[in-house]
C-alpha cells in the first residue's frame, strides 16, 4: 500500500519525488520503492520528519510498538496518517501525542491500481491544510469516505477484505466452468471479465444490485435456477457469517 500510496501521489503530480521519503525494517523494500520511484530512502527517516508537513504509517501493525520514541517526537505537530489495520486512533495518539492531528485509514489492494476505496477518521476535525494533505494521499489509491471511527472495523470486513471475497468468488466461477466442461483459460477469462462488466454496470447504474440481478433473471430461466442454489444454500447469510467473523478479527487485533 505504501508503493501505491507513492507512485498515485507522483502519477497525479500532489508531489514531486525529491518531496517525498520513506524508511522501512529490515528488509529490500524502502530501497526498491526508492529506485523504482525516484523518492529518497533514508535507513533513518528521524531527522528528516522535522522538515516534513505528514507522516504516513505503513509498517505492519504488529511493528508499531518497535517504532522509536525518537521517530515519534520529531513527527510533533505534524499530521499522522495510519493505514495499519486495527490500530485505533487511541492507541496512535499515546505514541504520536504531540501529533497536530492523527488520521485512521482503511485502504484495500484495489489501490494499488488506483481503483481502491478508503475510509478515514480524523482524531479532530482537519484543518483546510490536512483536509488537502489528506484529500491527496487517499485519492492516490481511488475514492475514499470519512466515517466514525466506530464503524472502521465493520469498513475492513467489508471492502478492506472485500477484494479477497471477490477473488475468491472469480476462482470458484473459473472451477465451476471447468467442470461444465470449458478450457480453463477461457472458464478463467470468463469469469474475470463477467466481474469485471457487472461491476461497471453496477457502477454506472443508478438501479439497486436487486434490480439489476432481477434484469437478468428470466422466471424458471438458467439464472432463476442457479440463484435458486444460491438461495436454498442460505449465500446471503453465508456472507453476513464471513463478514462478521473479519469484523470480529479487527476488533482483536486492536487489544493484541
Amino acid at each position: 500500500m505504501a508503493s501505491a500510496i507513492v507512485r498515485g501521489l507522483l502519477e497525479k503530480e500532489h508531489y514531486a519525488p525529491a518531496e517525498i521519503a520513506c524508511t522501512c525494517g529490515d528488509d529490500p523494500t524502502g530501497p526498491a520503492l526508492a529506485e523504482n520511484t525516484g523518492i529518497q530512502y533514508l535507513a533513518d527517516i528521524t531527522s528528516a520528519l522535522y522538515e516534513a508537513e505528514a507522516v504516513v504509517l505503513a509498517c505492519k501493525p504488529q511493528q508499531f510498538a518497535a517504532l522509536s520514541p525518537e521517530l515519534a517526537e520529531a513527527a510533533r505537530g505534524k499530521l499522522v496518517l495510519s493505514i495499519l489495520a486495527g490500530t485505533p486512533i487511541s492507541r496512535l495518539s499515546e505514541t504520536f501525542n504531540h501529533a497536530r492531528n492523527i488520521v485512521r485509514t482503511m485502504p484495500n489492494t484495489p489501490g494499488q491500481i488506483g481503483a481502491g476505496v478508503t475510509a478515514f477518521t480524523p482524531l479532530r476535525e482537519l484543518s483546510d491544510k490536512d483536509s488537502q494533505i489528506v484529500e491527496n494521499t487517499l485519492s492516490s489509491l481511488g475514492n475514499y469516505h470519512e466515517v466514525d471511527e466506530v464503524d472502521l472495523d465493520a469498513v475492513t470486513a467489508l471492502s478492506g477484505s472485500g477484494p479477497a471475497y471477490v477473488f475468491e468468488f472469480a476462482a470458484a466461477l473459473r472451477d465451476a466452468g471447468v467442470k461444465a466442461g470449458l478450457d480453463e483459460a477461457l472458464a478463467d477469462a470468463l469469469s474475470v471479465d463477467t466481474l469485471l462488466g457487472a461491476a461497471m454496470l453496477l457502477a454506472d447504474s443508478e438501479e439497486r444490485p436487486e434490480a439489476l440481478r432481477d434484469a437478468v433473471t428470466s422466471p424458471g430461466g438458467t439464472t432463476a435456477a442457479a440463484l435458486k442454489v444460491f438461495e436454498d444454500g442460505g449465500f446471503r447469510e453465508l456472507i453476513h457469517q464471513a463478514l462478521s467473523a473479519a469484523k470480529t478479527r479487527s476488533l482483536e487485533l486492536a487489544k493484541e
